[in-house]
């Protein structure tokens, strides 16, 4: 079923992968590490490309959904792992423990084909706010990464447009990050465009990384899943697209380390996730008292030592936090001041520091949870700028958006992408309508922002 009558499923095909020598015994289990159990209370990540289609007027017309789901079944082949589920296992009653962990049993992933024919391109394309047909353009709504015992890990839908096509994923938190599923899609695009699967010269590192000091299976001190899994309860949110040039993001960059003299310390996200948590502080109204915050997602992969590999197929992301500071002190402060405690709590964190949080997550466990039916005060930033998005060409060419799904929207919670031109930045803010309504009204934001 859908959430919209727009939308409408035309079919649903389960993908497996190929057999794999030596795991005919219902294959590898695979231990989930402290980065990726803090996901297992979240919502799948979801994220969507959009195409013109056909992409000229002389082009076939016909779009070869036998191909798009080939090529998806060759990508899932390399990322086998995602095709299986989460398995639950009690260890003991006295005291209460139980493990989660990742079942390569190749049940399969979901690749969903969907229509949409009164939905164009530029209804999503050129409007300021994301029209709630999108959320129906992806998969396992509602799920929570915890539901993979039961569900999919990943699943896709096509759907077709009046004159384009979306192509969505949703991907379960507790075994993939961001950087997973950007090299997932990077690779099905490849695949889709070339024909054929090329060599891989840099194969998914499949085993999960631990410390020396961890014994896995990790052992969490509850006698049920109901004991920490949360339902969330989400508040009434809207969210608008905004996108900033690479000149303007420049000119804010520059703006902001001119003000701290801080010669480029400060970067490009920094500065502009600085000005949004600004704005959002002034449209919010707060009493000058109330305490704010803006935390980001940031990735740790390259920040140990050595390095794990950017094919690491798991979680390798911490949220940090900045210190917490009154709304009045951030207004009063201003824009330079906020970017350097942006700075300063990313730049806090490193092997030492990594190391440190993931030996007191397992003496410690806690779990990130979304969703509230009160309005927040702070922010917190997903995806990043830097991964591959305007690369994932099907073989008709660029996508000419990207756009998220319902999952973990919640007050406060900003999205991330590049931009369509080197440099730009695309930002998604979802935020209560009353919020989101005082924001759009605020004349330098939209000085700075366009609509694509």
């Amino acid at each position: 079923m859908t959430e919209n009558s727009e939308v409408r499923i035309l079919s649903n095909f389960p993908v497996r992968p190929s057999p794999r020598p030596g795991e005919e015994d219902g294959g590898r289990l695979i231990h989930l590490t402290p980065w990726d159990l803090k996901m297992i209370s979240v919502d799948y990540i979801q994220r969507g490309l959009l195409f013109l289609w056909p992409p000229s007027p002389d082009a076939d017309a016909t779009l070869s959904i036998s191909r798009l789901r080939d090529s998806f079944a060759a990508a899932v082949d390399r990322f086998f792992p995602l095709a299986g589920r989460l398995s639950v296992a009690n260890l003991s009653n006295s005291p209460p423990s139980l493990s989660i962990s990742l079942k390569c049993n190749d049940e399969g992933a979901g690749f969903i084909h969907a229509s949409a024919p009164s939905v164009t391109v530029s209804s999503i394309l050129h409007s300021l706010y994301v029209p709630p047909v999108v959320r129906s353009f992806f998969p396992l709504n509602g799920a929570l990464s915890y539901d993979g015992h039961c569900l999919p890990l990943l699943a896709v839908q096509v759907t077709e447009l009046a004159d384009g096509i979306f192509i969505a994923c949703s991907l379960n938190h507790a075994v993939a990050d961001g950087t997973v599923f950007w090299n997932f899609f990077n690779s099905w695009s490849q695949i889709c465009r070339s024909g054929s699967c090329p060599e891989v010269s840099n194969p998914m590192a499949v085993d999960r990384w631990f410390l020396d000091s961890c014994n896995p299976p990790i052992r969490l001190p509850f006698g049920s899943a109901n004991d920490f899994i949360r339902r969330p309860v989400y508040a009434p949110v809207e969210v608008c697209a905004f996108h900033f040039s690479a000149a303007e993001v420049a000119k804010l960059k520059a703006t902001v380390n001119a003000e701290m003299g801080t010669d480029g310390q400060i970067s490009s996200l920094q500065s502009l996730l600085s000005f949004i948590w600004v704005s959002v502080t002034r449209a919010r109204r707060l009493d000058p008292n109330l305490e704010t915050w803006s935390a980001i997602l940031i990735g740790c992969r390259t920040r140990l030592t050595p390095p794990l590999p950017e094919s690491y197929l798991g979680n390798a992301v911490h949220v940090a936090t900045t210190r917490k500071v009154t709304a009045g002190e951030l207004l009063q402060r201003g824009l330079g001041w906020a970017a350097w405690q942006l700075n300063q709590t990313v730049a806090s964190f490193n092997d030492i520091s990594v190391r440190n949080y993931l030996t007191d997550w397992v003496a410690t466990p806690s779990f990130g949870y979304v969703g509230s039916k009160s309005k927040s005060s702070g922010l917190a930033t997903g995806s990043s700028p830097r991964f591959n998005v305007y690369g994932n060409d099907f073989g008709w060419g660029r996508p000419v958006g990207v756009r998220s799904g319902a999952g973990n929207k919640a007050d406060g919670i900003l999205t991330v992408f590049p931009g369509p031109e080197k440099g730009s930045i695309m930002m998604e803010v979802c935020l209560s309508p009353e919020t989101l309504s005082a924001l759009v009204k605020d004349e330098e934001l939209m000085r700075m922002a366009s609509r694509n």
